[in-house]
């Protein structure tokens, strides 16, 4: 394949690269003085000199233009490069192997790092030396192993070295390697050399990555390189465990590495490569592989990450994303131009189907086509994995597509194509699908031991939340006892004493009763002078204030609580109808003649009218007995028995056991979805049914089962219904028998609440806790948080500095104003608000501290989904719960009294723990509430009007604005730094543009004996970098694509010319018409 003539030409065709040296036109040119003389022989001199020539690895012209120079001038270049010759030098290439062969793991510590730097110099030294020392230096290192000795290393790297300086530098030789053709000819020798390269994109480290994809994407420009860098990354698929190829390149061009410079120039490289693969090798002239490798590309989603990349930005990536689509556009042309269409919609089947069968239909190939779809349809469909069947059609298509002359210039379709392993597959099917059943089976029965397993788990739990809180309850319990028989111990001292003092008020008060009396006696008789009585009154008169001032005793035992009322009448006995209402036919209502059926009916779900609600309505004047005779109530007893007949085909025909009718009366839709209950259940009625006797003890039944389980409670029709055919319960359905069985508890639903609420008690009582802990620590957080105030203080004085007239001169504010700083836009950025501008000029400088607010009221995010409407409801919740379970506790107890339910033990030794615990609860709900409108009047709030889901809420925002505004700032000067590091970049490469300019101009301008006057720098500075590397910067900054742009360009500016001129004659013609 002839080389395209461009950038690239000198790695095509069969003479050796150019290579191009810059000359020093600086320097002053100074005579040398040659110590060695001259051999008179003219053969000797040009052997010699042709020696040196070879060590040079100069291409044909520069040659060509050494051999023309005198022989003075080409003894005077000889003697220079033999004095620049180091003879130690002739032993480095074997050194250096030595080194990196004896390189092993690095261990760790200190000693690891000394050990990187020293590898990382002995590998740079490498490479400096490959790129500058003269031709025996780098034939003798190759034929010595040195790029086996290389590629070794890359394979035996653990992982500290893969993402060390080290990979990085050892790809740096073998491009180095490459820079010298004997050694880019060794390169692309290797069988295995490629692939070892490309397992380095594996690492993390970009700029080993960026390196590789340099590599990589010269090669495909390299004659002969194309379908290796293909077969890599091949390779590369399986050695990474990728889906499909190319997968890992294009998640790293849409990912990114937070370092703009570093990953703008990963995504150019990666780009680059991309462009030169389409556009290189078999796709310079090769439509369909161009169309077929971006078609790759673009199945891998690689058109919306274009679009990402170019928020970036960057000249040279953009250069590289515009020719991406350019030669994509231009190739879509270019293939419906076959079809004599505009565009071709490959993302619409239809449409392209409708292409082909235009194309083809007066074709001789309709046939085949016509063929192809016929044994398409004909595809087994009913299998339940067809995918392997289609992929191999595809690839078989896209190999038929790409070959040329019997050669595949991607081997990629055909290599997981493998006849045998595809027959033996096939061969095979049987015994995949019997290991498939055994493979179920084996499930089946792993999910059997699992939730025999995850029953002894919840079991076990059970008993350790239960043993847990009971331990925790005692604690608090004895806590509290101590404190009670403490102030019972006090109460009983004060007892005693008021006791004695009562005791001696009252011998006192019989005494004075009795002086009273006599006294009394004798005024009535009269024997009392004036002066006695007047003794007496004034005595009364002290003894009363005596009474009411002392001896006040205050009552000491509460009154008495008031007898339990009487227990509730017994319920009537399972299955037994219940008494007449009101009005009904027990009190005179007309029985009607209303005939029997044979069989047992489904129910009718109505809501019947009761009888004294009749008269005056159109039902009295209905009368129903009429109709009996005209329905056909066989056929109607057929269609609606409650016998369920049984689907054709269920019958077991191996056993031939007849037909067995089931019966349901219960609603069709409610029986379904109690049956699919009971499947997911896996228990017996009468496992069930123990359970729940027995409180589920046993943990037989999940908390989100027994929910389940109240939502099938047999109502009491249902119950009427079931009791009637209770002597065909063996013929019931599995659903009706359930609700049969369960209608024979005594208060099912009732014992199902309670299962239901003592098993969620203790969650429920943890999550009202963490709320409640949640808004008491956000209260305390924010009461004590210095670092607020002095924020709110920070604010208050920017507020009353922007603020006049009514809005100023403010001793505070309301504290959502907080959130409306993100409002207020500055007046030079519109990107920057007022909260930005705080965090970055006041507290960061100023008040560095405040930064740290987060910390300090850290509950505020939890308090924040708080809302007291549902806590209180939550509370009072479980408050009711367990009275209604205390109340179940008492009937119980009365219903079996001597012989007490399980549910009357376990639930009353519940009640009594849950009852405690639920009172510390209350405490704290009191604390909390106390603390919360405590912190909310701090800041000047109302707490009646503002829930903590608002009032934290408020905070919590605010919080989020804060992080916000701090991650802003940082981007914005991450990206100021960057367009500074842009700016300087782009004037630097700018002179350097400039300087390479003058450079070559000068080159040009000097004749041959400037080659004389620099032959002492010649291997040193044009080696350093050479000719690989030139075709590695051309492909990285797009110059290598910039005749195909620059071709397509001016293709479209012509048709988009001729277009305009047709369109300027049709409305001329238009115009003249």
């Amino acid at each position: 394949m002839p080389a395209k003539n461009g950038f690239c030409w000198c790695l095509g065709g069969t003479r050796p690269p150019e290579i191009k040296h810059s000359m020093d036109t600086e320097g002053t040119l100074k005579p040398m003085e040659v110590d060695i003389p001259m051999p008179t022989d003219e053969e000797e001199l040009n052997a010699k000199f042709q020696e040196l020539v070879a060590e040079l690895d100069l291409d044909k012209p520069h040659q060509e233009a050494l051999y023309s120079l005198p022989n003075e001038k080409k003894w005077q270049i000889y003697c220079s490069k033999k004095k620049d010759v180091d003879p130690t030098t002739q032993s480095l290439p074997d050194k250096y192997i030595e080194k990196i062969s004896a390189m092993s793991p690095i261990q760790s510590g200190l000693e690891r790092d000394e050990d990187l730097l020293m590898r990382t110099k002995v590998v740079d030294n490498l490479k400096t030396a490959l790129r500058t020392q003269t031709m025996s230096f780098v034939v003798r290192f190759v034929d010595n192993g040195g790029l086996q000795c290389l590629l070794e290393y890359l394979c035996k790297m653990d992982y500290w070295i893969s993402e060390s300086s080290i990979h990085t530098s050892i790809i740096g030789c073998i491009k180095g390697l490459m820079n010298n053709s004997h050694g880019r000819s060794h390169v692309l020798a290797h069988p295995r050399c490629i692939n070892i390269i490309a397992q380095s994109l594996r690492v993390e480290n970009v700029k080993t990555k960026i390196a590789v994809l340099e590599i990589l994407g010269a090669v495909c420009i390299v004659p002969g390189g194309h379908k290796k860098v293909l077969q890599a990354m091949i390779h590369f698929q399986h050695y990474a465990a990728e889906r499909t190829r190319f997968q890992t390149l294009i998640n790293d061009l849409d990912r990114s590495t937070g370092k703009y410079r570093e990953e703008v120039n990963l995504k150019t490289a990666i780009m680059s490569f991309f462009n030169a693969a389409l556009k290189y090798g078999p796709g310079q002239d090769h439509l369909e592989f161009r169309l077929h490798l971006r078609y790759e590309f673009l199945m891998l989603g690689i058109q919306p990450i274009i679009e990402k990349l170019r928020s970036h930005e960057n000249s040279t990536l953009d250069r590289h994303l515009d020719f991406f689509e350019m030669v994509r556009n231009e190739d879509e042309k270019e293939i419906a131009k076959k079809f004599e269409s505009v565009h071709i919609d490959t993302k619409s089947a239809s449409a392209m189907f409708e292409l082909l069968r235009k194309k083809l239909a007066l074709s001789t190939s309709y046939n085949n086509f016509m063929s192809i779809l016929q044994h398409l349809v004909m595809l087994p469909y009913s299998k339940k994995d067809m995918t392997p069947v289609w992929i191999l059609i595809d690839k078989m298509v896209q190999q038929v597509v790409l070959q040329r002359n019997g050669q595949d210039p991607d081997v990629a379709p055909m290599e997981e194509i493998n006849i045998q392993q595809i027959t033996h597959r096939l061969a095979s099917e049987n015994d995949v699908k019997s290991f498939q059943n055994k493979l179920r089976e084996a499930e089946k029965a792993n999910d059997e031991l699992n939730a025999k397993l995850a029953k002894r788990e919840r079991e076990c739990e059970a008993r350790f939340e239960e043993k847990e809180e009971l331990m925790s309850t005692m604690n608090h319990m004895n806590a509290k006892l101590e404190k009670e028989m403490a102030a019972h111990a006090d109460v009983k001292l004060q007892l005693n004493s008021l006791m004695a003092q009562l005791h001696e008020v009252t011998s006192y008060l019989e005494a004075e009763r009795g002086e009273k009396q006599k006294l009394q006696h004798l005024v009535k008789t009269g024997s009392l002078p004036d002066d006695a009585k007047m003794g007496l009154s004034t005595s009364q008169l002290l003894s009363g204030t005596m009474l009411n001032k002392d001896f006040k005793i205050p009552s000491v035992l509460a009154p008495s609580a008031p007898p339990p009322s009487a227990p509730p009448p017994p319920p009537p006995a399972p299955g037994a109808p219940p008494p007449p209402p009101f009005g009904g036919p027990a009190l005179g209502g007309k029985q009607k003649k209303i005939p029997k059926p044979g069989n047992p009916m489904k129910s009718f779900n109505w809501t019947k009218l009761p009888e004294n609600q009749i008269k005056g309505t159109v039902w009295s004047d209905l009368d129903d007995t009429k109709l009996y005779n005209t329905l056909d109530l066989g056929d109607f007893e057929k269609n609606f028995s409650a016998y369920q007949r049984q689907e054709e085909g269920e019958q077991d025909t191996k056993t031939h056991a007849p037909k067995v009718r089931e019966l349901s009366v219960i609603d069709g839709r409610r029986a379904q979805n109690c049956t699919i209950l009971l499947s997911k259940l896996k228990l017996t009625n009468e496992e069930i049914k123990k359970a729940v006797l027995n409180v589920d003890e046993a943990e037989d039944i999940p908390k989100d089962m027994v929910e389940q389980l109240l939502k099938f409670v047999p109502t009491v029709e249902e119950i009427q219904l079931l009791n009637e055919h209770s002597h065909e319960r063996e013929n019931m359905a599995r659903a009706d028998r359930f609700l049969l069985d369960m209608s024979k508890i005594l208060h099912y639903e009732q014992r199902l609440n309670a299962i239901y609420f003592k098993k969620k008690f203790q969650d429920r009582r943890l999550d009202c806790k963490g709320k409640i802990s949640a808004v008491f620590d956000a209260s305390k957080q924010l009461f004590r948080c210095r670092r607020l105030k002095k924020l709110l203080e920070i604010v208050l004085a920017i507020g009353n500095y922007m603020n006049r007239g009514q809005r100023g001169n403010a001793s505070g504010f309301r504290i959502q104003s907080l959130n409306k700083m993100v409002d207020t836009k500055s007046s030079i950025n519109k990107n920057v608000t007022l909260l930005h501008y705080l965090i970055e000029a006041i507290l960061e400088k100023k008040f560095p501290d405040l930064m740290k607010l987060e910390q300090d009221i850290c509950a505020i995010k939890d308090a924040a989904k708080v809302t007291f409407k549902e806590l209180d409801e939550e509370m009072k919740a479980l408050k009711s719960g367990l009275k209604d379970i205390e109340k179940e506790v008492e009937f119980f107890r009365s219903q079996y009294d001597g012989h007490p339910d399980k549910f009357v033990t376990t639930m009353s030794n519940f009640c009594t723990v849950a009852a405690y615990n639920f009172s510390e609860l209350e405490d704290s709900y009191g604390e909390m509430k106390q603390k919360y409108d405590m912190v909310v009047k701090a800041f000047g709030e109302d707490p009646t009007a503002m829930q903590p889901e608002e009032f934290c809420g408020i905070f919590d925002s605010f919080l989020n604005y804060f992080n916000d505004a701090q991650i802003e700032n940082e981007k914005f000067r991450q990206q100021k730094q960057e367009e500074d590091k842009r700016s300087k970049m782009e004037e630097q490469l700018k002179k350097d543009r400039e300087k390479r300019i003058l450079l070559r101009r000068a080159s040009t301008n000097t004749d041959k004996t400037s080659v004389n006057g620099n032959n002492s720098k010649l291997s040193q500075n044009d080696n350093e970098k050479g000719e690989f590397d030139d075709l590695i910067s051309a492909l990285r900054t797009g110059d290598v694509f910039g005749e195909d742009m620059a071709k397509m360009k001016r293709t479209r500016r012509r048709v988009s010319n001729s277009n305009a001129e047709m369109s300027r004659e049709r409305m001329g013609k238009i115009m003249m018409s």
